[in-house]
């Protein structure tokens, strides 16, 4: 009886269901992942039982160090701003079926490339320095991350495999750079690049202790989400994701596409470097390779590539790293115990995908009306 109220009767029962049939495979989009951000933090409690730590105390000071002050959600909020350029540096390549996990050398030459601007751009006006050196932050992580692309396209170099290994070769570079030929004689103790001075300097958004990387963050995820659903090229982005082959028969240009996409994701985790030189630290030193690379990745899968939903998957993720310190120091854990912790989470999530499109309840078809 209730299956004949949905087929005979078009203008009511019809209407209720037929339009939820477009929402029942973007709901799976939704579910998935928060299940299986849950089951992650389940399993890590079970890990912390095994070390004979309380799961609630953990995740009661996970809370407080990261979300439950003023002062904690601002000491969020500024970690989640590399992590917002870092995680669009893996989603852009991933409408196009790349797995791109180098982001971390981008960023880290990125900020390189700012500092040495810095240096070169001394005493010229912040309104000319600054857009200067976030320009050539932003070329040198392009140049980085569309290599990749480049290789992929013209020479067959498999994406996650070439982008990883430059990772490891950009970090390296860093070093070098930062400890030979742009190393301030006065850095003694922790190697870098001469201070930057104050008019090259990113401030602070007025009355937060956050600084203006955040807001050109969130900027860029709401024109990438844009570019990507709203534009023939993220249309054109998308058909080539699905189907290289097809894509090419009907005349896209594949190869453009990649390589364009990759180097725009490349510019974003640039930026990424350039906000903690010009912002954060002052000046090019080892800190840059702090694993924000690497924690995008984790961003971008559990957003399911969506650059809106990377929003509240960062600031979430940089409220774990905000608690590293106040958790090792209440628990007596070591400092890694937040990687420990981000590890499970990206195991399960990579075994939730096995799970799309075996729920029914998920199914389109369940819900339309025949």
């Amino acid at each position: 009886m209730a299956e004949q109220s949905v087929t005979m009767a078009p203008g009511t029962g019809g209407r209720r269901t037929e339009w939820l049939a477009p929402l029942a495979r973007r709901a799976e989009g939704v579910v998935l992942p928060v299940a299986a951000l849950i089951a992650g933090f389940a399993l890590f409690a079970l890990f912390l039982l095994m070390l004979g730590k309380s799961p609630v105390d953990f995740y009661e000071l996970v809370y407080k160090a990261g979300f439950g002050t003023a002062f904690s959600w601002q000491n969020t909020l500024s970690r989640a701003a590399p992590l917002l350029f870092a995680a669009l540096c893996v989603a852009l390549p991933a409408r196009l079926g790349l797995v791109v996990i180098g982001g971390e050398g981008a960023i880290v030459l990125g900020g390189t490339a700012t500092g040495a601007l810095g240096v070169c751009l001394a005493g010229t006006p912040g309104v000319v320095g600054l857009p200067l050196m976030a320009l050539g932050g932003a070329l040198t992580g392009a140049l980085w991350i569309g290599a990749v692309g480049a290789l992929r396209h013209y020479r067959g170099v498999n994406e996650t495999i070439a982008s990883l290994l430059m990772a490891y070769i950009g970090i390296a570079l860093m070093n070098f750079l930062v400890e030979g030929p742009l190393r301030d004689p006065a850095s003694l103790n922790k190697p870098s690049t001469a201070p930057l001075p104050r008019s090259l300097q990113v401030g602070d958004i007025p009355g937060m202790d956050v600084h203006w990387g955040l807001i050109v963050a969130l900027v860029c995820c709401v024109l990438t989400w844009v570019l990507i659903e709203r534009t023939s090229w993220g249309f054109a982005a998308r058909i080539a994701g699905g189907n290289v082959r097809a894509a090419q028969v009907q005349g896209l240009p594949v190869g453009r596409l990649i390589v364009g996409f990759t180097a725009l994701g490349g510019a974003f985790a640039g930026l990424a470097g350039f906000y903690e030189v010009a912002a954060v630290q002052g000046s090019a030193n080892a800190s840059l390779a702090a694993g924000y690379g690497y924690t995008g990745i984790l961003i971008a899968f559990l957003a399911r590539q969506n650059p809106l939903a990377i929003i509240p998957v960062a600031i979430l993720l940089a409220g774990f790293e905000a608690s590293s310190g106040l958790v090792q120091r209440r628990m007596d854990l070591p400092d890694a115990t937040i990687l420990v912790l981000k590890a499970v989470v990206f195991v399960v999530i990579l075994v939730s995908d096995t799970l799309y499109g075996r729920f029914r309840l998920f199914s389109p078809e369940r819900w339309r009306t025949r």
